[in-house]
């Protein structure tokens, strides 16, 4: 499954990370993103290690557990790993593909070279994880 630009852009355009951006600052994370297949049983987050790539799955399904238990099934469309790309705090869960997966990846590396390239993208970021962290406050 190879999705077009325009595909990436309205899968994009449904993360809240990404909800403050316009059409053209989605179109260059959608330049970023990249199409990987994985296998089942893949382990594509770990409870505790620092994030490093945010996912949206595609196809597919995924387990996600925290200590140990299942809290989760992730099906096509599902997203995670955002906060952990902004912030890098350690991920609060594993994530493990069920089924074959394919899934859209964004690395920190290619993030943070988008950020510095790019400032206002960062400003809309910023603004996205400060309302979803913090709701109750006035923005």
């Amino acid at each position: 499954m190879r999705l077009g630009k325009d595909a990436k852009v309205e899968l994009l355009k449904q993360v809240p990370l990404f909800s403050k951006l316009d059409k053209k600052g989605l179109q260059e994370v959608a330049h970023i993103a990249d199409e990987l297949d994985l296998p089942a049983g893949k382990e594509m987050a770990t409870e505790g290690d620092r994030g490093r790539e945010f996912f949206v799955l595609l196809k597919g399904e995924a387990e996600v557990t925290r200590g140990g238990r299942q809290i989760n099934t992730m099906k096509e469309g599902d997203f995670f790993g955002e906060i952990a790309l902004v912030t890098k705090m350690p991920r609060t869960a594993t994530v493990t593909a069920t089924t074959d997966v394919d899934v859209l990846v964004i690395t920190e590396r290619a993030f943070d070279t988008l950020l510095k390239k790019t400032p206002e993208i960062g400003r809309s970021v910023a603004q996205a994880l400060a309302e979803r962290v913090a709701p109750e406050l006035p923005v």
